[in-house]
């Protein structure tokens, strides 16, 4: 069994916001979320990355520690020109972690980890100290790594892409008729689930670009927690109430796993275990510890 460790902060809610607006990042960091990802990436437009880099750096050098451990950065993708300028800028400052986009297999992370140790040292960083998260399905050649993350030290978590997925197959959409994802991308949100939770991390769900239907984000934020997902990007303040009370265990569901967790210390020999007619076993047993961690973790 793959179990998750439980992270050191809590990752039910990733916010994203452009780093060249100073109202909108102090706007996402006044909120709720758990995590803050200012971007470099699709948000700003090449003029403007190099103010985006100092806005970003002048943000965090004005935080305590603590209040950076949440504020990370979407840095560009390796497979480009800016990544290099984007982490020599803000990486001084000491962000709480670092997004890397477009992520083409474990060489990706291994490369980025190796230039941000070189600035972790050379700004009195402990190695290895900052995390990552990897979008590890916009492109279609990514879509066959998925599974070669294990063992990464600095991985904290992977999440996936449906719009530069789709840019990269040149599809229309990445919908079906009924507005739900098509099965291609439903393969994308699967293969990053099982991919995480083969290298133990955290599996993040992709953003919901309809930030005003917060009824529809909480029915699809509920779904894939129960898929195995512990937390999901967000483009709008207004969609992190939402995503934190979806990803958080109720009373009822801690109560219950509690319930599981006793019958099974007061039966230590037992491999099965008959509860509210029906039948328990070792897999019940673990998903409600796990369940237990989230929470007391």
């Amino acid at each position: 069994m793959n179990a998750i460790p439980e992270p050191r902060i809590r990752m039910r809610s990733w916010l994203f916001a452009p780093g060249d607006s100073g109202k909108k990042m102090l706007k996402a960091t006044e909120s709720d979320a758990d995590i803050v990802i200012f971007d470099l990436e699709d948000a700003v437009v090449e003029s403007g990355k190099a103010d985006a880099r100092a806005a970003i750096a002048e943000f965090l050098a004005g935080k305590s520690a603590e209040e950076r451990a949440r504020l990370w950065v979407r840095v560009n993708p390796l497979d480009g020109q800016w990544t290099a300028d984007d982490l020599a800028a803000v990486m001084p400052a000491g962000p709480g972690g670092i997004m890397l986009p477009k992520s083409r297999g474990r060489h990706d992370v291994e490369q980025l980890d190796s230039m941000m140790s070189a600035l972790e040292q050379e700004n009195g960083i402990e190695p290895g100290s900052t995390p990552v998260i990897a979008l590890v399905t916009e492109t279609a050649a990514a879509m066959f790594t998925t599974g070669d993350y294990g063992g990464l030290s600095r991985l904290a978590a992977m999440t996936w892409g449906a719009e530069d997925l789709a840019d990269s197959l040149g599809a229309q959409s990445n919908k079906d008729f009924e507005g739900e994802f098509a099965f291609t991308y439903k393969l994308a949100r699967s293969l990053c689930l099982l991919g995480a939770v083969a290298a133990e991390v955290v599996p993040v769900e992709t953003i919901d670009t309809n930030f005003r239907d917060l009824v529809a984000l909480r029915k699809r934020a509920i779904e894939v927690r129960r898929q195995g997902y512990r937390g999901m990007l967000a483009i709008h303040p207004a969609q992190v109430p939402v995503i934190n009370e979806a990803f958080t265990p109720t009373e009822e569901e801690v109560a219950e796993a509690r319930e599981i967790v006793d019958l099974f210390a007061a039966n230590p020999d037992a491999g099965t275990i008959g509860w509210k007619g029906g039948m328990l076993d070792r897999p019940h047993l673990s998903r409600a510890r796990q369940l237990l961690a989230q929470v007391e973790g």
